[in-house]
């Protein structure tokens, strides 16, 4: 196909298609003449991954550039591979020069620990539950492992059944577009279920009718 019908197919402008292969994102077309490249189904496939890391992950070129390399990269492995793309979708929370924080981090650290999850210490997700530790006790709700234990159960068994459904031979990219499906739209699934069941539960706790 041309570059005007890849443009039609994949809902984006031929100028941003030129955009993406100027930074690499998107390998050129095969050339047919002087002014005319041709394009197949694997640019179509990687443009809808990009516009998905970028309206869905709301990723900037930088880290959809290294999530493209470790696609590319045969000798990154999936483990890797997944971890290249969750660290670049984040969040990414500000660690504060503060003993507070310091402190929720270690607990933080020391809750991971005694789980025994394989973690790496740059993991986004451990400043992100630090700054929720902080809050929590700011507002007089100290953390304890027994009323952490239901959301680490509940979170390991969210964790287990989504990379379950990833198979070892599924191709890269497709891996990709499963983990951001997972960590970004299924997280707002699972919220949304998190507040439909507190009301269930009220209504059956507290209820009159």
């Amino acid at each position: 196909m041309q570059i005007s019908e890849l443009s039609d197919r994949s809902g984006l402008t031929v100028q941003t298609i030129k955009f993406y292969i100027r930074e690499g994102l998107l390998p050129k077309g095969s050339s047919v003449s002087a002014t005319r490249s041709e394009y197949g189904r694997p640019h179509l496939e990687r443009l809808r991954l990009i516009s998905a890391l970028r309206d869905v992950g709301d990723l900037p070129v930088a880290a959809i550039q290294q999530i493209i390399a470790a696609i590319e990269d045969d000798g990154v492995s999936l483990h890797e591979l997944f971890g290249t793309t969750q660290y670049a979708i984040g969040p990414h929370v500000a660690a504060p020069h503060d003993p507070h924080w310091r402190a929720a981090r270690e607990d933080v650290d020391a809750l991971v620990r005694e789980l025994g999850w394989t973690v790496t210490d740059r993991a986004p997700a451990r400043d992100l539950l630090a700054h929720t530790f902080v809050a929590l006790r700011r507002l007089g709700f100290p953390i304890t492992l027994t009323d952490l234990r239901p959301y680490v159960k509940a979170a390991t068994e969210v964790a287990d059944h989504e990379i379950g459904r990833v198979a070892a031979d599924m191709p890269r990219a497709r891996t990709v577009h499963s983990l951001l499906v997972s960590t970004v739209l299924y997280e707002q699934v699972l919220t949304a279920l998190h507040r439909l069941a507190q009301e269930d539960a009220s209504a059956r706790r507290f209820g009159t009718g």
